[in-house]
This record gives C-alpha cells, sequence and structure tokens, in this order.
C-alpha cells in the first residue's frame, strides 16, 4: 500500500509569537514531518494591534526554528493579507490547510482566507478549535462566529462543551480529541534545584498558578481561598503576567493580609524557566470561573504534578477527581476544600504516580490522527 504524503498549510500563531497556541501548532507541524508530509506555516505579521494586546510583548527574540518552514504574511487588521495568503493557498492547493481557532477576533481574516483556499475544489480547511463563544463577550462574537465557522470543512474539539457550542453554528463534521501534554518543556527537575532556581525555600510547601493572568480564571477566587486554608509552611506560588487590572488583585492580597503567604512572580514566564515552577510546586490549582480546557492541565501532566480544578467546562474531562487531584466547586470555599484535601490526606505522591498513566491520554500523534480522520471523511462525502 503507498504510504500517503499529504500537503499541510497552518495558517495561525507560530514562532515569533509566543506562548502556548504558537507552541501547539509548530508541535503539530513536526508531527506531521516526522510523517513525510509536507508542512508550510503561514503566520502573523501583526496578531493583535497594540490597542487589543494587555501584556507587554507578543513575540520572542530567540532565532527562529531550523526545522520549520514559517513565514509571516497575514495581519489580522489588514483585509489585503487576507486575499493575498488566501489566493496564495488556492494556487499551492495543500491538501489541509488547518486553522487555530480561539477569539471571535481571528473569525473575518481566518473565515476569509479559508473561503479564498477552498475555491480549488481541492484544499480542506480543518479547524482545531479552543473555544465557541469566549470568556470575554462582545456584541460582534455570534456574527464573527458564524462567519468563520461556516467556512470550515471538519473541526478538532477538545471538550465536549466546546463541541455543544459548535453545533449551534455549524454541522460539518467533527471529532474529539482531548488536548495533547506539553513536552518540550523538558523533564522534571529536582525540587531543591527548581526551588534554588527561582529563588524560594526548598523547605515551604507551594501550591502553583500558573498563566497569564486574566478574571475568568478566579485568581480572586483562589487567594481568598487562601485565606480560608492558610497553613504555617505553605505559600501560594503565582506566577504569570497580567492581563487584568493588577491592582484589584494586589488590593485584595493586601486586604487579607497574605503578602507574606503569597509569591507574586508577575511577569511572562519563558519556556527555559517553566520547569523550575512546576517542579517546585506540590500542586497546581486552575481556580477558573468559566473554562473549555486549558494548556496549563496538560503542562502539569509533563511534569507529574497533581492537579485541582473547578468544575466548569471541561477541565474535569482532563483532571479525574480522586486520581490525579481534585475536582472542586468554583467557590472559594470549593478551592479551600481542594487545598485541604490535597495536603492533609497525604495523597500527593499516590496523584503524582496516577499521572504517569494517565499522560498517556494526550499525544500529539493522536490528535494529528484525529486531523487525518477528520480529512478523509470529509473527503468520503
Amino acid at each position: 500500500m503507498e504510504q500517503r504524503r499529504l500537503h499541510i498549510a497552518i495558517v495561525g500563531p507560530a514562532h515569533p509569537y509566543r506562548g502556548g497556541l504558537a507552541s501547539i501548532m509548530e508541535t503539530m507541524a513536526r508531527e506531521y514531518q516526522r510523517r513525510g508530509y509536507r508542512v508550510d506555516i503561514l503566520t502573523f505579521t501583526l496578531q493583535y494591534p497594540a490597542l487589543l494586546f494587555p501584556g507587554k510583548s507578543q513575540t520572542v527574540d530567540t532565532p527562529p526554528p531550523a526545522d520549520l518552514s514559517i513565514e509571516r504574511c497575514v495581519s489580522t487588521v489588514n483585509p489585503l493579507t487576507w486575499w493575498q495568503v488566501g489566493r496564495k493557498l488556492c494556487k499551492l492547493r495543500p491538501d489541509i490547510v488547518l486553522m487555530k481557532y480561539w477569539t471571535p477576533f481571528m473569525a473575518p481574516c481566518f473565515g476569509s482566507i479559508a473561503r479564498l483556499a477552498r475555491k480549488n475544489g481541492h484544499t480542506r480547511v480543518i479547524c482545531q478549535i479552543d473555544n465557541v463563544e469566549p470568556h470575554e463577550h462582545h456584541i460582534t462574537d455570534k456574527m464573527f462566529n458564524r462567519y468563520y465557522l461556516s467556512s470550515v470543512d471538519g473541526f478538532i474539539y477538545m471538550s465536549e462543551q466546546v463541541h455543544g457550542e459548535l453545533e449551534a453554528y455549524t454541522h460539518a463534521p467533527a471529532l474529539f480529541s482531548p488536548h495533547p501534554m506539553f513536552e518540550h518543556f523538558g523533564p522534571r527537575k529536582k525540587r531543591t534545584e527548581a526551588c534554588n532556581a527561582l529563588g524560594i525555600d526548598p523547605n515551604e510547601q507551594y501550591a502553583l498558578f500558573f498563566g497569564l493572568i486574566r478574571d475568568y480564571k478566579g485568581l480572586d477566587t483562589l487567594i481568598e481561598a487562601w485565606a480560608a486554608f492558610r497553613r504555617k509552611g505553605h505559600k501560594l506560588l503565582i506566577a504569570g503576567e497580567f492581563y487584568a487590572s493588577r491592582d484589584k488583585y494586589i488590593d485584595l492580597i493586601a486586604r487579607l493580609g497574605l503578602q507574606d503567604d503569597i509569591i507574586l512572580h508577575d511577569h511572562f514566564i519563558p519556556d527555559s524557566e517553566v520547569a523550575n515552577y512546576f517542579s517546585a510546586s506540590d500542586c497546581v490549582v486552575l481556580p477558573y470561573k468559566t473554562a473549555t480546557q486549558s494548556g496549563v492541565t496538560q503542562i502539569a501532566y509533563n511534569f507529574r504534578t497533581p492537579i485541582i480544578v473547578t468544575d466548569v467546562g471541561g477541565l474535569k474531562e482532563i483532571v479525574p477527581d480522586g486520581v490525579v487531584g481534585y475536582v472542586v466547586e468554583s467557590s472559594t470555599e470549593g478551592v479551600a476544600d481542594g487545598l485541604r484535601k490535597i495536603y492533609e490526606q497525604g495523597r500527593i505522591e499516590e496523584f503524582t504516580q496516577n499521572m504517569e498513566h494517565e499522560r498517556k491520554r494526550f499525544s500529539w500523534s493522536a490528535m494529528c490522527d484525529k486531523i487525518e480522520e477528520v480529512y478523509d471523511i470529509i473527503n468520503s462525502k
């Protein structure tokens, strides 16, 4: 049987853009290259206008990866580039245009490119979708979603909540594949080494909140829960850049008298430092108020760091309760109860060992297989 050799064009975040979305697209590109496929990545010249980006920088200064073909050619605010890229893809005739969709802001750009690319009658547009309805709502969300989602031939979704929302817009083929595990951060470090690298006391115990700080992620709930939990020798380690009002959280910490109980590293955490945070911590806490899925859980699986999540969205699909951590009510008392259980019931080592088995569910190979399966379903119609 002749081996299949697909041509895949990825449109979305990649180097020099930072963060988990870029890592996902680059990792899938490498998996497909490993299979012998041709992969081209078309990324942004401009992802977000400065006025719409709450962080300090959208990009990194590191050299581009030598093993990937990445072209910067898409501006989300310049329709001329949408036409140019869409026409280019139409002429190039890749088998698959693979897109990542996480916010309706991308819909006009991605929907226009997808429509133009499909005009050759050969190219199929497949979307790995993080969110349908965004965490922070705007009046244009549904209109933008309709425009983009109707331009896609098939989908890979990572939580049943997203699948349910997707069905309100389209009946295109859609398959489930859980968010793969992030492995590019390297292996777990010795705890003392990690603590020393962070400048924190290895004799203390640490619960970790990790990632960009947005209001829907419930950091205020966790801070209030920490005041209720508060134990000598235990500290809350918050690591991530504020995409919400910093003052609100600092004022809450001060009002609750937690200045000595909380360590705040409020900056973007580069890939080279991620291992230190997860290796130094006993558990990672996701006190989210709303969610679909989270890349933070998949980083935790990589480092075998037990997890506390709130019972929202698809988080409990990824974190089986009482196996690798706890699923708790999305409230101050719920999160505080999760902290008490994980420290007082002495199951951290058990959860760490269980993660070795559970993490096998989250492979990049399985995700890429599902994308090809959707492609085959589309072509069989």
